[in-house]
Parts: structure tokens; sequence; C-alpha cells
């Protein structure tokens, strides 16, 4: 049956009876294809949105039965079919929202999408508005590149329909702000009071922190119990911490925080928690060349000095035994809460390398060793347990008259000799050379040599005194300046002469020489 154009007109009326264009509807999303969205709109036909409206993410997010605000752009043929807009419809909202704020003094939700010369824009639901540079923050901005793609609240500052301008500022919203949060501050502020603030500004003395619209300052000393560097190692900018009140001088805005002390300060009885003797377990925090520090609890740290890391005789730098974070186990040696120092020692929690060498050497034995230094007046030598024994210069030879120990031993060389004396107390041990053999001045030495004796002589050296030799291969002696004779060539050291024995000290273990009434002549 065919239509009359009369009954066209009436039937595509109540069609789309309420429906204009231009108006601006809620619809519900029935179908997503990849270049458009079907709408219905609550009315018979079916409305379409251009896939092109809607970004990579809005499709993907996007899914049927979902509201949305639509602009009627068109009513096409006399089907019926709706062409809408996503975009148009949040537009014309935005306008209206945007004189609304502007009117009301409110603050509007925007992104900052663009930087432009000088400032930048903002994309207020699709409306494109411009924010100068001044009013990015409280502060000037250098990089504004990092606020891109961040939504913020912006207030309107002026609004041109017809030319799409529209100004906002951030900055206003942010005093505002900062204005409502500084008298709710000052309502709570009060000396002993809790506050959350965040960290402004740190400093060698201290950290600046914004407890809302108003700063205190929480110096470096009230930050910890313990020991502390400098406030970074405790706070970064933008921290959000909670402090206490110190001080609140009103004429003066002047706030004073403090950190630490929200807890007991963990010195008021350390002297009764850690008396000396008792073993702790604590972990390294600090290394210097004099010792590490030691945190047994947070903000109680002890000090062990250098010298009480290891046994050695010559400690290596502190930092050769221990390492940051390192976990270890001290003896506390003294308590001092006046000072607010705790002495801790590593080493004495192991056995005494002098202990170990009482328990394992005897006067008489002959040990080995190699040399490990020398010096004017003997030579060091290093023992398994970690500590050095000393051979005096007097203990290397019985005979010989040795100037310095270098002139028998070498760094390094490893040597045999006996041990003379143990004192675990004093840390001393003494060995000798000399010892591995007889005392010739006890019984060969008088055997073999007589007063009056002539012996063919080395010259060693030429004192004021007189000259030392040496004769029968070991033996030295001294020819007295007054027993000297003059020779047709002067004496020198090396030459070979005949001396007569005038005396003989056993007690003292030395010979007198003299060239005088020599009868022997060298063959």
């Amino acid at each position: 049956m065919e239509l009359k154009n009369e009954e066209l007109e009436r039937l595509y009326a109540e069609t789309f009876h309420g429906i204009e264009v231009g108006s601006i509807l809620t619809g519900k999303v029935i179908s997503i294809k990849p270049d458009s969205v079907i709408v219905d709109v609550g009315y018979k036909s079916e409305g379409i949105i251009r896939g092109s409206e809607f970004s990579a993410g809005e499709l993907s997010g996007l899914k049927e039965g979902d509201d949305i605000e639509v602009f009627v752009e068109d009513i096409v043929d006399a089907e019926g079919m709706l062409i809408l807009s996503k975009e148009r419809a949040s537009k014309i909202k935005a306008w209206a929202t945007l004189e609304e704020c502007l009117k009301n003094n409110t603050p509007i939700e925007g992104t900052i999408v663009e930087k432009t010369k000088g400032g930048a824009f903002v994309d207020i639901s699709g409306v494109r508005a411009f924010l100068p540079g001044s009013h990015v923050d409280l502060r000037p901005v250098k990089d504004i590149d990092a606020l891109m793609g961040q939504k913020m609240l912006f207030k309107v500052l002026k609004i041109n329909s017809r030319r799409s301008n529209v100004i906002v500022s951030r900055r206003l919203y942010l005093e505002e702000e900062r204005q409502k949060k500084r008298a709710e501050t000052l309502e709570k502020l009060k000396e002993g009071a809790l506050m959350k603030g965040v960290v402004k500004n740190i400093t060698d003395y201290g950290v600046f922190v914004d407890l809302g619209g108003v700063d205190g300052l929480l110096h470096i000393s009230d930050i910890s119990w313990g020991r502390i560097t400098h406030p970074s190692s405790h706070f970064a900018v933008g921290d959000e911490i909670e402090v206490i009140v110190l001080q609140y001088d009103k004429e003066n805005e002047k706030v004073t925080l403090g950190y630490k002390q929200k807890r007991p300060d963990p010195w008021s009885n350390v002297d009764e928690k850690y008396p000396p003797g008792t073993k702790v377990t604590g972990k390294v925090v600090g290394i210097t060349d004099y010792g590490a520090f030691i945190e047994i609890e947070e903000d109680l740290e002890g000090l062990v000095h250098a010298t009480e890391i290891d046994w050695a005789s010559r400690p290596k730098h502190p930092s050769k035994y221990l390492t940051i974070g390192q976990t270890v186990e001290a003896l506390v040696l003294k308590t001092d809460k006046a000072e607010r120092r705790l002495s801790l020692s590593i080493k004495q929690l192991k056995p005494s390398p002098w202990q170990l060498v009482s328990e394992r050497y005897r006067v008489g034995q002959v040990i080995t060793g190699k040399i490990r230094g020398i010096t004017e007046f003997g030579a060091f030598v290093g023992l398994a347990e970690g500590v050095d024994a000393l051979i005096h210069i007097s203990d290397l030879s019985w005979t010989k008259h040795i100037r310095h120990p270098s002139e028998v031993l070498k760094k390094g060389q490893t040597v045999e000799a006996v041990v003379l004396n143990i004192e675990p107390e004093k840390e001393r041990m003494a060995l000798g050379i000399k010892q591995l053999t007889p005392d010739p001045w006890i019984n060969e030495i008088p055997k073999k040599f007589k007063l009056g004796d002539e012996v063919k002589c080395k010259v060693l050296r030429i004192t004021d005194f007189g000259i030392f030799v040496e004769f029968d291969g070991e033996v030295e002696g001294l020819i007295y300046s007054s027993e000297i004779i003059k020779t047709e060539e002067p004496i020198k050291e090396g030459d070979e002469l005949w001396a007569r024995i005038i005396k003989i000290d056993l007690t003292n273990r030395k010979m007198g020489l003299s060239m005088k009434n020599v009868k022997r002549i060298e063959e």
C-alpha cells in the first residue's frame, strides 16, 4: 500500500517527536565498530557517532550499555538516521560549565596538553584553554614538559565564547587552597601537636616542612637521637612525614618542629640496658679512618675503634674488615650516658692471639717464622697467631758486634729462633738466634784463648777509641787506641794484622787486644 506524502510527514513527525538538530541527549551504546559507534537515544531510530571522535584508548574502554552524551548534528533522511557527535556535546557542556565556574569562582578540571610561547594549552572536555606561564604554579616553573598529560584543577580567568578564547589559572586555585589549608592548620597549630607535612626544602642545617599553608623548620639536631651527617640521609623533598610542634611563635609566625621527639630518647637508659660486658648485635652504618659505627637499635649507635676490630698489632683500615649494612656482634666496653657515647669491641669476642701464644709456646722452644720488619734495635718475626715476636740485636750473635740487624737479616727471610720470654699480659715475646748454639764464652773461648796469646786479626772498623777486629773466624775484640802502633801504611778496614790478647772479660763477653810487644810476624 503506497502512502501519500501527507502520511509520510505525519509518521516522520511522530517518530522524531522531541528530537531537534542541536539538542543534547543521553543515549546508550549498542554497537561498537572500527569506524563508528551506534547509540540508542530512546527513540525508534538509532544514531551514529563517527569513530574518528574517539581516541584508541576511548574506543578500547568503551563497551555496550555505556551511557554517553551526544549532540544531534543532523537527521539525514525520511528513515530518520541520526548523525550524532560526542565531541560537540562535550564542548557545549564544557562551555556551560566554564561560564558557571567563572560566575561562581569554582575550579574546573583540565589536562595540560601542549606547551606554547608564554605558557601552555589545557584541554577542558574538548575546549582548548590558555594557561599563562605565570599562572602554572605558585612559583615559576622551569620545565612545563614535566606537567604534560597531568589532570589538574584550574580557575577560569576569562571567557570569550564568540572567539572560543578561554584563559585559566592554576596558581589562583593553589593560592586559595593554600589559604584554606593555612586557616585549618593555624587552628590545629600548638606546641606538642602531632602534625603531618610535606618536605619542602632540605638544607645543611635542617628541613623545611609544609604543614599546610604554614612552613616549619625541623632542625638537624631534632631529626634523630643518633648520629646524623646531613638531613638528606633521612628525608627527600616531597616526603610526607609526621612531626611534633616544639615551639610556635604566633607573632613572628615561626614554627619549630621535632621528629626524634616522637619516641623516647634511647640514651636515657643506655647505662642500664647496655652495661659494660653486654654482648650486642647491630648493623654497620658508618665507616671512618678511626673506626666503625654500629647501630644496635634505632637512633642508638656505638663506636668500634679501629684498634678494637682485630687483634693484629698493626690493624688495617676498618673498611678492610667491615662493610656498610653488615650485621656484626660486639661487646660493650664503656657506656657514657652524659656524653652519649657507647664504646664497642669486636675483637674481644674472639680469643686473644697472645692468649693462644701463651698456650702454644714455651720458653726454650725452637720456632720458625718470617722476618716481618727490621728496626735499629732488632727484628720482628711473624707468628701464625697473627702477632710479632722480637729478636733483639743483642741476641743475634754470641761473638760478633752487630751494628744493625740488617747486617745479618733480611725482611721476608725465614729464620729459626729460640723462645726466650713470653709476656702475654704485656703482649711481648722475645726470641733469640744466638741461643740456637751453646755460648762459646762459657767453655770454648776460655779453653781456646789465654792472656798473652797472639792472634791473626782482620780489621772490621776503625773508631776513635780503637780498632775492632775479628779473629778465629767469629770472635771479635778491640785493640785499644793506646795499644796501637804505627805501621808503614795506614791501617784500614779489611787489613790483616797480628795482635796480643791482653784482656778476657768472660762476664761481659769482651776481648782486649794490643799491637805492642807482638813477637809473631806474618809468614
